[in-house]
């Protein structure tokens, strides 16, 4: 049987559940959009391997195309950063850990860099 549509990724399995139980015939553009956002949204949020933001591309039959990159960003950090609540008691200032001395830090007296190191061993590979 041919299907009139695929997923792809490792969050294919989500989001193919998604299409297999709400795809249907003549969708209006917004219909399948929005279709396709849950969709991906199924995948990101059922696999650990997928990405966090949707990213969409309409293709029309009369040949033009619609990137939507970010269509959909779910995971925004800046207000999840916001609702935290930050306890004072938490805060860690630098002298509260009591030391037997002072530092006994010592720069490592030779800097070592990429040109100091040879490579050996090649990679072997099958064919």
């Amino acid at each position: 049987a041919k299907l009139n549509y695929t997923t792809m990724g490792s969050g294919s399995l989500a989001a193919m559940a998604v299409m297999e139980s709400s795809w249907k015939e003549d969708m209006t553009e917004a219909e399948a959009v929005e279709l396709v956002q849950r969709s991906i949204a199924a995948g990101i949020f059922n696999d650990l391997g997928s990405g966090s933001n949707v990213d969409l591309c309409v293709l029309r039959t009369d040949g033009t195309k619609d990137y939507r990159r970010n269509d959909v960003t779910p995971n925004e950090i800046a207000p999840l950063r916001q609702r935290v609540q930050h306890s004072s008691l938490l805060t860690m200032n630098p002298g509260l850990t009591p030391t037997l001395g002072p530092p006994q830090i010592q720069p490592h007296p030779q800097r070592v860099g990429l040109a100091d190191v040879d490579i050996v061993v090649r990679m072997e590979v099958e064919t």
